[in-house]
């Protein structure tokens, strides 16, 4: 039997709400475990940003796959830039977040609360 969903497997906005930028040496090939190089556009000398998330009205991450507020899932999750892995779910660990609350927002999503992760996926 498999485990409640994740409340970000069923969200997906942070990763169509910002652009996800970072120093290119996160980047493969200057790290093993960073995002490749053509997943990225180079946006400031010493900066990149994951493509689709460098600018305009609708960013969207090129690594994000399925529809936004319904089921999600990050292609590269395990090689995710910084970026990525500092932003925490509101309430994952006892603590709001903000940046969250925003993204979700900006999709028509309700804020995340306590009970997301207290209380099974329907």
């Amino acid at each position: 039997m498999a485990g409640p969903i994740h409340p970000c497997q069923r969200c997906g906005a942070c990763c169509a709400a910002y652009r996800v930028a970072f120093h290119w040496s996160e980047a493969a090939p200057h790290t093993a475990d960073g995002p490749e190089e053509a997943l990225t556009v180079k946006v400031r000398p010493l900066e990149v940003a994951m493509r689709g998330t460098e600018g305009g009205a609708s960013p969207r991450c090129v690594a994000l796959s399925g529809e936004v507020g319904r089921a999600v899932a990050c292609t590269i999750y395990a090689r995710r830039p910084s970026p990525c892995r500092a932003l925490q779910a509101a309430w994952e660990h006892g603590q709001p977040s903000p940046q969250c609350d925003r993204a979700r927002a900006r999709h028509g999503l309700p804020p995340l609360s306590p009970a997301d992760f207290t209380t099974p996926a329907a």
